[in-house]
């Protein structure tokens, strides 16, 4: 049995990864702002009142957590705001910074006492963060921050590779949730959760750094 942290562990695949890592006995610490009645009736430790763009926040989520290791922590939490070129919302666009990249990096370097060798690191990126994969433009904010959050990645995979942390960088797929408004094109969070789950259980200091499709693709940069 192993110990799970996620963030934006709500609703949608955050929620999905809770109730999956529960039915294959792990032991998961959901961390959110609000915690969702779907996620309180799971029975799983429950973290609420967290804003991982609060070093106090985090800093109080760790004060929570006592002395407590990680196995697997999951940076999960991430909003997505529609910003196009005739419509430049740097506002949104730093909002999206500070929780998609900063977020998650902030809560990384905080719970980095935790992890030990053997530990794993999840930073849920997206295939919009791909330089090579962009297409369409558009979605200023969100491309940029997760490609800032992918480059984290890679950076924090070789400086804890000698610690013996591995580190994935994962797309989930395009998810049935609220985020992407359940877009009829999508997979469930439930099939896209059981494929990042094959990703985080098969990664290691060999794959460390990979950013990968839930469906085990590799994914350009």
């Amino acid at each position: 049995m192993a110990t799970y942290l996620i963030t934006g562990a709500n609703r949608g695949i955050g929620y999905e990864y809770c109730r999956q890592l529960k039915a294959r006995g792990e032991t998961m610490i959901a961390v959110c702002r609000t915690a969702s009645e779907e996620l309180q009736q799971l029975g799983i430790q429950v973290e609420a009142g967290i804003d991982i763009t609060s070093e106090a926040s985090v800093a109080e989520l760790c004060d929570r957590l006592g002395d407590m290791s990680i196995d697997v922590l999951i940076n999960n939490a991430g909003i997505i705001k529609r910003v196009t070129l005739d419509n430049l919302d740097f506002d949104s666009i730093r909002e999206q910074f500070e929780v998609n990249a900063l977020g998650a990096l902030r809560v990384t370097h905080a719970l980095l006492p935790r992890l030990k060798a053997g530990s794993k690191i999840v930073l849920m990126t997206s295939r919009m963060g791909s330089i090579a994969d962009n297409t369409s433009g558009s979605s200023y904010g969100y491309r940029m921050s997760k490609v800032a959050l992918s480059m984290a990645g890679k950076s924090l995979a070789h400086d804890l590779e000698p610690r013996g942390i591995p580190v994935a960088i994962l797309h989930p797929g395009l998810v049935q949730t609220r985020m992407t408004n359940f877009t009829a094109g999508g997979i469930t969070a439930e099939q896209s959760v059981k494929g990042l789950l094959d990703r985080i259980d098969q990664l290691t200091l060999e794959n460390t750094g990979t950013f990968w499709h839930a469906n085990g693709e590799v994914l350009p940069w």
